[in-house]
């Protein structure tokens, strides 16, 4: 199961899956040019919120759909530092598809 990490250190912000760099995955929207964010609603937590669907989905069409509901329901509450498993991933995604 995938684990996803964000840590706000003295060189900026981390964000890791399974403890490799996490791609922005630009390539396949690009919200902002400013890299990650989180514990906020905007472009770069979008942007964070597209990267980690991307990631677990593999689906880019369905990862850009709900960038914006998962980055306001789980991103925008994360705290400084965070951890994130599949299980969690995949509950936020069934439970924003229900609605």
């Amino acid at each position: 199961m995938k684990t996803y990490e964000g840590k706000r250190t003295i060189d900026g912000l981390v964000v890791t899956v399974d403890g490799r760099k996490l791609s922005e995955h630009y390539e396949v929207k690009r919200f902002t040019k400013f890299g990650f964010e989180w514990t906020y609603e905007g472009e770069s937590p979008q942007q964070l919120a597209l990267a980690i669907l991307m990631d677990y989905l593999g689906d880019s069409g369905k990862a850009i759909e709900l960038s914006k509901p998962f980055m306001t329901k789980v991103v925008a509450n994360f705290d400084n530092d965070w951890r994130l498993n599949g299980a969690e991933v995949e509950a936020a995604v069934r439970s924003l598809e229900a609605r």
